[in-house]
């Protein structure tokens, strides 16, 4: 269980930053949303991974909002302390099997692999990154001249 995250963590650690906040903010309300599509999916054949996956999804998806990065709801912590959370997060996710008592079954699967992809992107994930507007995006510049101008010569 967090041996897989473990050795997901040893193997993404060398490699580069390749995650913008953004993306890593879009890539947790995925999995906000793959725990809670596999709530209702494990439903009727196991309830005790459905509430556990409801559980995941929840927390994803309360850890996301608190967070202060694009597609954040409230700042309450940074992108840093995000990740910090995220990695126990993926820990506890791949743990569920055994708290819940179905690890002889299945399902175990789904909450292993989704550990392991949590700690992937989160160990992938620029904390440094810049934002750089597309090119041809308009400037605050731009806009400020344009609105400067005079009704007349618009």
């Amino acid at each position: 269980m967090a041996m897989l995250n473990t050795v997901a963590k040893a193997i993404t650690k060398p490699m580069p930053r390749m995650i913008s906040p953004k993306s890593h903010s879009m890539l947790d309300y995925v999995t906000a949303g793959v725990f809670l599509a596999g709530a209702g999916f494990f439903w009727r054949r196991n309830k005790r991974a459905a509430i556990a996956s409801l559980v995941s999804g929840t927390a994803v998806a309360a850890v996301s909002a608190l967070t202060e990065y694009p597609g954040g709801v409230n700042g309450v912590f940074g992108l840093e302390k995000h990740r910090n959370i995220e990695v126990g997060l993926a820990a506890m996710v791949a743990a569920m099997p055994e708290f819940f008592s179905f690890g002889d079954e299945p399902e175990k699967n789904f909450f292993r692999i989704q550990g392991v992809l949590m700690t992937c992107i989160s160990e992938l994930t620029d904390l440094n990154h810049a934002h750089q507007p597309h090119a041809e995006a308009e400037t605050p510049d731009s806009v400020r001249e344009i609105n400067t101008q005079p009704a007349a010569a618009i």
